[in-house]
């Protein structure tokens, strides 16, 4: 794992919290003048640290009322079933996260959709339909306490 310092993590807290602070003002939060605060920024970025940089947006404000999670399980893992889900996923534009998991299923998709009616077409007409899907199973989001959230960065500081 990278070593960071004490004024790179200070500066993921920020960024995290306000990504679209100007470096000026980034470096006089963190205690940095601006060149070495400009610096460490850019390496985070050429190294990946930092991904990149996006708007958070509202799903309730954009219409889509009914978010879940569906655990998918597969018939077999021994044919190109899973490359294929995996492609599928992919251009699925109610899917906003996938993952691979251990367990009794073999991915969990986060799912946003406008109605409780589009979610029934959506696993009904196209996850279940989907060759090599053996089952899925449905868990409705009823409130979002936390999240999407930040990454934790305490044990940075260890």
């Amino acid at each position: 794992m990278p070593q960071f310092d004490v004024f790179e993590i200070r500066m993921l807290e920020v960024l995290q919290r306000q990504g679209r602070k100007p470096v000026s003002e980034l470096a006089a939060e963190i205690g940095l003048s601006a060149t070495p605060s400009a610096r460490r920024f850019d390496a985070l970025q050429e190294t990946g640290v930092i991904k990149g940089f996006s708007a958070r947006i509202s799903r309730r404000a954009v219409g889509l009322m009914v978010e879940v999670f569906i655990q998918v399980r597969l018939v077999s893992h021994s044919d190109e079933s899973p490359e294929k889900f995996i492609a599928a996923v992919e251009r699925m534009d109610e899917v906003s996260a996938c993952w691979t998991m251990t367990g009794d299923y073999d991915f969990l998709l986060h799912v946003m959709v406008p109605t409780v009616d589009d979610l029934n077409a959506f696993v009904m007409h196209r996850l279940m339909r989907f060759p090599g899907v053996r089952d899925v199973h449905t868990q409705l989001v009823l409130q979002n306490i936390k999240g999407p959230g930040h990454v934790p960065l305490g044990h940075l500081r260890r």
